[in-house]
């Protein structure tokens, strides 16, 4: 099931900007960054090595292209699991509204709505 509020993700104008941001100014550190392609990067910043909750700093417009319903305009919140399949059977045999497993070169990961028709994301670390 759910162990962690893992990430949140922060949608961005400009990716190497907002990583400046973040470590020059407030002293967080990169704890992982990857290319995801020529125009893109998956950069995660925390306030330490050791803290697993981290901000995913996001290209906006990316985000727009890839997904046009998203709301680039506040913070989305990705949930922790170590076993994607057993998280998803379990969330969907409750009753909850979960969109399709997505099986990326970076994760697996789906959808699920709350009650009020909010977002979240559960991502297997």
């Amino acid at each position: 099931m759910i162990r962690k509020i893992g990430k949140i993700t922060l949608y961005v104008s400009d990716q190497e900007s907002a990583k400046r941001f973040w470590t020059e100014k407030l002293n967080f550190v990169v704890k992982f960054e990857q290319a995801m392609g020529p125009n893109m990067k998956w950069i995660e910043v925390g306030p330490s090595e050791d803290e697993f909750t981290t901000f995913v700093l996001y290209n906006k417009e990316m985000m727009k292209k890839q997904n046009p319903s998203t709301n680039v305009e506040h913070p989305s919140i990705i949930l922790s699991t170590d076993n994607i399949d057993k998280t998803y059977e379990e969330i969907k045999n409750k009753g909850v509204k979960v969109g399709e497993i997505m099986k990326m070169p970076y994760g697996s990961m789906f959808n699920f709505f709350d009650e009020d028709g909010n977002q979240y994301l559960v991502r297997e670390d």
